[in-house]
């Protein structure tokens, strides 16, 4: 397919070699003339011919690259915090620091889970807490890994929320975090606090909204997520709010034939 296009430019742009008088002859002024604007031209659809092919090149070795850079250096790090044990032992093995390391990972997960992991992280958490700037540091750090946790108790973003932000007529994307009651002149009204990224995903407003005022969509938080970090590329072409899929649901149930035995 390049080489056609490359032919049906060239016959576009590439004129005749010369050009016929009033007495049937080919004048050598306008043939030389054509002839160099002809290889200006030729020159020209190799050089767009050319960038675009190296374009497209780069527009597919690009993300590959990256991945594999950022697999690479990960692979590396984590090796290197037990490959110089191994090496201090005279085992020189590639990769078999990584592997110890991802096991160690797998193993303080199953500890921490258990009853005694838990009584151990949280005198660790008190002691850390007392020290004044590692503190903070530790407590953002945590909020930060408890917003993709797996475990249903900790998670920081509990759900995806569409509210109508910054204006009337746009919608934002966010995460619930947690609701309160508020108390006003008018009585007591459920609020929901709802986190909204703006160019990073731990960067951007809190805000806090009524719960009616809330759209919750058929997704995930771990989907959300994806679609915040891509910068909406990963967003489904089509969104329903869980409140229709049951009025669907209760629909489609309510004409749903009766079983004849």
């Amino acid at each position: 397919m390049g080489t056609r296009e490359m032919e049906r430019d060239l016959e576009r742009l590439i004129p005749m070699a010369g050009v016929v008088d009033d007495e049937g002859s080919i004048s050598p002024l306008a043939s030389s003339s054509h002839h160099s604007s002809g290889k200006e031209a030729f020159y020209k659809v190799i050089r767009s011919w050319a960038s675009k092919k190296f374009v497209t090149g780069c527009v597919i070795l690009f993300p590959i690259a990256i991945t594999f850079y950022i697999t690479w250096w990960f692979i590396r790090f984590v090796d290197g915090v037990f490959s110089p044990i191994y090496a201090h032992l005279g085992i020189n093995v590639f990769g078999l620091g990584f592997m110890t390391s991802i096991s160690f990972i797998f193993l303080v997960g199953v500890f921490m889970s258990s009853w005694l992991g838990a009584s151990v992280l949280s005198l660790g958490e008190w002691l850390i807490k007392k020290m004044p700037l590692i503190s903070y540091i530790y407590s953002a750090s945590k909020q930060i890994s408890a917003a993709i946790s797996p475990d249903q108790k900790s998670k920081a973003f509990k759900e995806v929320a569409i509210i109508r932000h910054p204006r009337i007529g746009e919608y934002a994307i966010g995460f619930i975090t947690s609701t309160l009651t508020l108390h006003g002149s008018s009585g007591e009204e459920e609020l929901c606090c709802v986190f909204v990224p703006s160019n990073h995903l731990y960067i951007g407003d809190i805000i806090l909204i009524s719960s009616k005022d809330i759209l919750r969509p058929n997704l995930s938080v771990r989907e959300g997520i994806e679609i915040v970090i891509s910068g909406g590329m990963s967003i489904p072409q089509v969104i329903t709010t869980l409140e229709a899929q049951a009025i669907h649901a209760a629909g489609l149930g309510k004409y749903t034939a009766p079983h004849v035995q």
